[in-house]
């Protein structure tokens, strides 16, 4: 990796960071330029504007999610253990102010805000309901969920768990939401084994 692209990376982690507290929408050239140290010239050579600095940290998010949640989910065996480990794995960015987060509150932010920003957020929310449709699909497949499982409704209900989980956890400070969670995960996967 080069000098720029290891700098450019630092960056752009630092902006995940920033746009973890203060939300995408509130990432700007100037408060990265405060918390780098580095110029708002500097910043622009590598981003140009406020929405490729926006979109590059929706790329970085995306990134870690995956190795983080979806790539060790794969690993996995199907069925069971591959949801298991998804779910594991997704609760745990939850806690740690990760990506998962991140994405959250951007699809907040941008869901009636026309432009590139919420499209790549769409197509970021429509790959996860499809490996999550995907995981569910090679489940039944392989014998170890029910026939007639929907793999669409299987997605839209854990999607959905989870958003009430980082809803729970990151507005209502609630300290039962982990436990809530895992009681509605487990009879959400009861639902599915034969």
């Amino acid at each position: 990796m080069s000098k720029g692209d290891a700098t450019r990376q630092a960056v752009i982690d630092q902006a995940v960071e920033i746009a973890g507290r203060l939300g995408v929408a509130g990432l700007t050239i100037g408060t990265l330029a405060t918390a780098t140290g580095m110029s708002k010239s500097g910043l622009y050579a590598h981003f140009r504007s406020k929405e490729a600095l926006q979109l590059a940290v929706l790329a970085s998010a995306r990134e870690h999610f995956v190795d983080q949640v979806i790539r060790p989910a794969l690993a996995a065996p199907r069925g069971e253990e591959r949801v298991r480990t998804l779910f594991e794995r997704w609760l745990a960015t939850s806690t740690s102010g990760a990506a998962g987060c991140l994405f959250v509150s951007a699809a907040t932010e941008f869901d009636d805000q026309p432009g590139p920003v919420r499209d790549q957020l769409v197509r970021d929310h429509w790959d996860l309901v499809e490996s999550l449709e995907q995981m569910c699909r090679s489940g039944s497949k392989d014998g170890a969920f029910r026939d007639d499982v929907s793999p669409e409704q299987f997605s839209h209900d854990l999607h959905g768990l989870m958003l009430a989980h980082f809803h729970a956890c990151r507005l209502l400070h609630d300290p039962a939401a982990e436990t809530y969670t895992r009681h509605t995960f487990e009879r959400l996967l009861q639902s599915l084994l034969r």
